[in-house]
């Protein structure tokens, strides 16, 4: 899974790698953490406006939801059932870049302990990059405020991440530099599941 990322570097930094605008540059700031659970507003590059980087809410948030309640379950998509699971089926076709420049991850050290080791880890030849996600136009009923929000799309993990995250073993879908388009251009999601991967290092923290 992948509920902890970072992105420290700067917006220009961002524009540069990314060849597209912060719309929002006033809303971003550098994060050398980002929880989940905080359903913080992060940068995004969408299917439909690939020339922006926008301001979108991590929890996905389906049209169709009465509240916003399930954003605490949608921060991550299991690439092998996003296209049948209730939440994520109708945004399925809506994807996304989330940017950033890494990760974390705990390692459980005993079987039956509580004992965790942090783990951060990035692509070795991407500085910046770009995790595979999906995303939503939500209306709140009650309000009328609009809010945008994505999920992370996760698939079986890796060697490397198998070692890491050694009870679910699962890890983030990264995308290879020269595939964002494709992933934007909605190539078959099947093509970005494990063996897919990007090399990966990892240190302690």
């Amino acid at each position: 899974m992948c509920y902890h990322y970072s992105l420290r570097a700067d917006s220009k930094m961002i524009e540069k790698e990314f060849e597209a605008r912060l719309f929002d540059d006033d809303e971003f700031e550098p994060r050398d953490a980002v929880n989940g659970f905080s359903h913080a507003k992060m940068p995004v590059i969408i299917d439909d406006e690939q020339e922006d980087i926008l301001m979108f809410n991590w929890g996905l948030i389906p049209y169709w939801a009465k509240d916003d309640k399930i954003k605490k379950m949608t921060l991550n998509a299991r690439i092998e059932t996003v296209d049948t699971k209730p939440a994520f089926r109708n945004s399925v076709k809506n994807r996304c870049l989330i940017i950033a420049d890494g990760f974390y991850e705990w390692q459980w050290l005993y079987s039956k302990g509580k004992e965790k080791q942090k783990y951060y880890i990035k692509p070795k030849n991407q500085e910046i990059f770009a995790f595979a996600g999906i995303y939503s136009n939500w209306t709140n009923p009650e309000s009328g405020e609009e809010v945008n929000t994505y999920s992370i799309v996760t698939t079986e993990a890796n060697e490397l991440m198998s070692e890491i995250h050694n009870k679910k073993k699962r890890m983030p879908v990264i995308l290879r530099k020269q595939d964002r388009h494709l992933w934007l251009k909605q190539d078959p999601i099947e093509k970005f599941q494990f063996p897919y991967e990007v090399e990966l290092s990892a240190e302690k923290v």
